[in-house]
């Protein structure tokens, strides 16, 4: 009985020092796969993502240059004008008034100029001393004056009549009325009506100093919106600011990127967010490795190279450097086995 109990014990520490073996031999095959490299040939791509929103080139807020009395209101939120149509307009009444009041002034003075030339047709061949000649001239160059005066009183005071309605400055879509409407008395500041020209959208993205030297104008690129995670939109970099854009906490410079809103253009709105895809450097096809499989020794690359159960280094000529992987120019081949040897 006591050498069946023996017997039990030893196959049981048997079990274990062989199971034991197994796990680690399985952990080392895992350990070594991890820390080795099969070369292979692969694009090498460098992108760079900004952030942005949607803004227009079109855009404006529209305000009366006076005070007075809205009269009318045309439009209202979400309306489409056209190019010079009449949005809003103040009480034109006192203006009419004083337009007619300065057209009559200037008719004075027109008729009061006109009468002192013929008054003093010969003035100048005349025999008149030069006193009575210069006191001529100078009569004549004061109603000259005076009616100047009153040609730019008029066409002032016609200004005045003209800037009392407010027109849309190009197409677009109504986005604010302020006062929607007629029959109140309205300052410049009280009264914005506001307008965006949707076929000026662009997606309006920001680039750090350290990024910013990395674009060009034309440059296209992918614009993928919050609102349509699944849809790419084809881009392009219009403007590259050249002073640094206001409000951001670093320094940071705007980029105005064109884009093809295809046929979500009704879909698309102003201050959408997004980023926006570029590619600032691509390599086809080349061998590559990971940058930690290559080391440097006195000026030289080398990785290590795997042949059966030894390891050996050898020298390699590199080529870029993107996303973590190095360009192979030489010194080794498709499908070697390379080794991370720390």
């Amino acid at each position: 009985m006591r050498l069946l109990k023996r017997f039990w014990w030893i196959f049981l520490l048997g079990f274990l020092a062989g199971g034991g073996w197994m796990l680690w031999k399985g952990s080392k095959a895992k350990e070594l796969k991890a820390i080795t490299y099969t070369v292979k040939r692969q694009d090498l791509t460098e992108t760079l993502t900004l952030s942005g929103e949607i803004d227009a080139l079109e855009k404006a807020d529209l305000k009366f240059q006076t005070s007075g009395l809205l009269s009318w209101v045309g439009v209202k939120e979400g309306d489409t004008v056209k190019k010079y149509q009449a949005i809003a307009s103040l009480d034109k009444r006192e203006l009419t008034n004083n337009l007619n009041q300065y057209m009559n002034l200037f008719l004075k003075e027109r008729w009061d100029f006109e009468q002192g030339v013929d008054d003093n047709k010969n003035w100048q061949t005349l025999g008149m001393t030069d006193a009575a000649r210069d006191s001529v001239k100078r009569t004549l160059d004061k109603n000259q004056y005076d009616l100047n005066n009153a040609v730019l009183s008029f066409e002032a005071k016609n200004l005045a009549l003209k800037f009392a309605t407010l027109t849309a400055p190009f197409a677009g879509i109504i986005t604010k009325v302020e006062v929607p409407v007629a029959g109140a008395n309205i300052t410049p500041a009280s009264a914005v009506f506001s307008i965006v020209n949707p076929s000026s959208l662009f997606f309006s993205a920001t680039a750090d100093q350290t990024e910013v030297s990395s674009f060009k104008e034309g440059m296209l690129g992918k614009v993928v919106f919050d609102s349509f995670p699944e849809k790419e939109f084809s881009g392009s970099v219009e403007k590259i600011g050249f002073i640094p854009k206001a409000g951001e906490s670093g320094t940071v410079y705007e980029l105005k990127i064109a884009f093809d809103p295809g046929d979500l253009a009704s879909s698309i709105k102003m201050g959408m967010t997004g980023d926006v895809n570029f590619v600032l450097k691509e390599i086809k096809e080349v061998l590559a490795v990971p940058e930690a499989y290559v080391k440097k020794v006195d000026g030289k690359f080398f990785v290590s190279m795997k042949t059966g159960d030894s390891i050996k280094k050898v020298e390699i000529t590199k080529g870029e450097t993107i996303e973590g992987l190095v360009e192979i120019k030489s010194g080794i081949n498709e499908n070697d086995i390379i080794y991370n040897q720390p």
